[in-house]
Formats: structure tokens, C-alpha cells, sequence
């Protein structure tokens, strides 16, 4: 169901039966839990592409900030319990597991489990709310690279599909709203009415960007940056119902990595507010509405890095929280294994969404989000046959 107000729709009634489903696996990237993982974490992230020990320490300086632990692993493990405790009071008996890929617990263990524990048909939920390479094609990357040890291990793979991307669900933009709505209210009140709205994401190469969705929107950002921008103007006008205020809002980037002759999507957070305080803005809201929950990069390079710039700058700035495990975010879950489910029984279902985009698509079509070197994905219209 498309909805171009922000305001959510009654959530529809759904069978509560998961079939053909039986399992559903929480998919994240993972993180270091102490200064001694940070390096072999970094080295995960990392392989195969060469970067000596040297690098790795100096890119470990942020983790080490934090005595070497990143908070995404205790905001999966807290979101963990929050889809275990929803799906229990609503009926919905399906097992939840969870697997990373680039730390404990890894990915191909948690599959190795739910095989050993009778499973075959798979849902997976990753922490990633949009289409690109890195947030959806290279989860699907893994997948198969694991489905493929198993196999070798002589198991029985199981099928495994992937939830649609959920950016645009009512579950994932409320919680963000109210964020925005109580920064706002942390504001100095002679500087509130005037605040600009930075919606925040990761910034990825431009040529990643321009080639993520299907093929028929790839060009000048793809459906990465629609979908973003989409997003932001819906939160923008749902804000504004609430408070009675139209925010200026822009859509900005962060956590850069990279050689500087790779052009990777701009402007990047910092030098927006210095752009803002040049033009007068009394104060910003950083919206990190590209991450679900508190990663690194939000950690580091907005509470960190960003707010030093701001308190440099003398701009008001507050940054809004993350979806994390909010109880809405767990009922968006539970609605979107039920859609899907339902869909594989050949029903027709009400899909939730809001904005101008609508819902999308369930299968990742050929072509959707390619890598520069091709690999074998599961969960697409392109995936091996296991």
C-alpha cells in the first residue's frame, strides 16, 4: 500500500501463519567487543583487498575511542529479544536467529544451526533499510558464500529469501520522527523554529549509487538516493504536522573511506554544518536515517567528529537516535515476514509504505545492485541453485 502522506495507515490484519517459513535470521555486519577484536574485525572487514596491519591500527583509532567496542552487537542483541517477544505475543511461532558477517556470531554458524535444527525455508532480515551494493547484493553475497560451505559440508541447505527493504515502512519512520521531534525539543528555544533537518547516511561511491536498484532506475544516485530522499521529505513533513513548523531539510553524507580520487557522494556531514552556519542557520538535527541502529559510524563520526565541528562552529546541534530496537521497528518485522509468507502462498497481501516510492520489490532482480566482480548471490532473481 503506497501513501504519499506521512501519516501511517491502520496496520492491515494479517494471517499469523509464517509458512512456507520456518525460521527467520537477524543478518548484520557485526562489530568488535573489546580492543583485542578490533584489528581481527577490521581484517575481516577488509579481506582480500591488502591493506597491511599498519592501516587497520590507524583505522582502529575510533573503536579504540570506545575501549574497542562497537554498540552495534548489544543493539542486535537487544533487537534479538525485542523480534522474540513480539512474535510471541502476536501468535507468531517462528524462531529467530541471528548471524553477522564480518564477527561473532558468525553468519555461516547461525545457518549451520538452523540447518542442524531442522529448518528449511529461511526469511532473513538485514540490518540494512535500502538498495545498494553494500547494504543489500553483498549481504545476498554472503549468503550464498555460506549456503556453499554448507553444502561442501555435506548438510542440506536450506532455501532462504530476503525481506524487501523497509525504509519506507511506518514501523521503521515513526520511531524516527518522534527522534526527530524530541531533538528538536532539546534545542535552545530561540533557535528551534529555525533548525535545519541533516538527514544523514553512509556515502558510497558514486558509481555504486548510480548502479543500486533494478536496472531501470539505475542513473544520478539510483534508488539509493531516492530512497533516501524519499524517506527524508516524508519524516520532513510528518515533523512538521507535529510541531507546526516547516524545517529546511537536506539529504548529507558520511564515514568516507576510500582513495580521494574515487568520487563517492557528497556534501559530507561536516562540511554541510560549516555550510549552514555560513548561511545563518540558527542550529541542525543530524537524522541518521541510513543506519538501523547505533553503529560506529554514528557513534564516532556524529557524536564525535560531527558535534566537535558544530561546538567549533558555535551551531546548535542535537542528533536524533537511531530506530535500534524499538518495539515498532520489531511489529514492522513481524508485518513483513507475515506480507511476505503470505505472498508465497500465492495471496495478494496489503504491503505497508509511505511516501512517493511505495513498496519494494521482494526478489532482487538481475542486474539490481551489481558488484565490480561478479559473485554468486542467493536470494534474487539471480541466485545459484544450491
Amino acid at each position: 500500500m503506497s501513501d504519499a502522506l506521512p501519516t501511517a495507515p491502520p496496520a492491515p490484519e494479517r494471517d499469523a501463519s509464517p509458512a512456507p517459513y520456518d525460521a527467520l535470521l537477524l543478518l548484520s555486519f557485526g562489530g568488535p567487543e573489546g580492543v583485542d577484536d578490533v584489528v581481527p574485525f577490521l581484517e575481516n572487514v577488509t579481506r582480500g583487498r591488502g591493506i597491511p596491519r599498519e592501516r587497520l591500527e590507524e583505522v582502529g583509532r575510533h573503536y579504540y575511542l570506545f575501549d574497542g567496542v562497537s554498540p552495534i552487537n548489544a543493539q542486535n542483541r537487544a533487537l534479538l529479544e525485542t523480534l522474540r517477544e513480539d512474535f510471541a505475543g502476536h501468535g507468531l511461532d517462528l524462531p529467530v536467529y541471528w548471524g553477522n558477517r564480518n564477527w561473532a556470531p558468525y553468519l555461516t554458524d547461525a545457518l549451520r544451526q538452523i540447518v542442524r535444527d531442522g529448518h528449511r525455508r529461511v526469511l532473513t532480515l538485514a540490518t540494512s533499510a535500502y538498495a545498494s551494493y553494500s547494504g543489500c547484493r553483498q549481504y545476498r553475497e554472503n549468503l550464498a558464500e555460506s549456503l556453499a560451505a554448507l553444502r561442501a559440508e555435506g548438510l542440506e541447505v536450506p532455501r532462504v529469501d530476503k525481506l524487501r527493504h523497509y525504509f519506507n515502512h511506518p514501523g521503521f519512520v515513526e520511531p524516527v520522527v518522534d527522534g526527530v521531534v524530541a531533538a528538536l525539543a532539546e534545542l535552545p528555544e530561540d533557535v528551534r523554529s529555525g533548525a535545519h533537518l541533516a538527514f544523514c547516511t553512509h556515502s558510497i561511491p558514486t558509481a555504486a549509487a548510480d548502479t543500486s536498484g533494478p536496472v531501470e532506475v539505475h542513473g544520478d544516485g539510483g534508488a539509493y538516493v531516492a530512497e533516501h530522499l524519499d524517506v527524508a521529505a516524508v519524516i520532513t513533513e510528518a515533523v512538521r504536522e507535529r510541531t507546526g513548523r516547516a524545517h529546511p531539510h537536506s539529504l548529507v553524507y558520511q564515514s568516507r573511506s576510500g582513495p580521494p580520487s574515487v568520487p563517492w557522494l557528497e556534501p559530507d556531514i561536516c562540511d554541510h554544518l560549516e555550510e549552514l552556519h555560513g548561511q545563518g542557520v540558527p542550529a541542525a538535527v543530524m537524522v541518521p536515517i541510513g543506519f538501523v541502529s547505533d553503529h560506529m559510524e554514528v557513534l564516532y563520526d556524529l557524536d564525535t567528529e560531527a558535534m566537535a565541528k558544530a561546538a567549533e562552529l558555535g551551531l546548535p546541534a542535537r542528533r536524533s537516535p537511531t530506530v535500534g530496537a524499538d518495539p515498532r521497528f520489531a511489529a514492522a518485522v513481524r508485518d513483513l515476514v507475515l506480507e511476505r509468507a503470505a505472498t508465497e502462498r500465492g495471496q495478494a497481501p496489503v504491503r505497508c509504505a509511505l511516501g512517493a516510492l511505495g513498496p519494494s520489490h521482494d526478489l532482487c532482480p538481475v542486474g539490481c545492485c551489481p558488484a565490480r566482480t561478479p559473485k554468486p548471490a542467493a536470494a534474487g532473481a539471480d541466485a545459484p541453485a544450491f
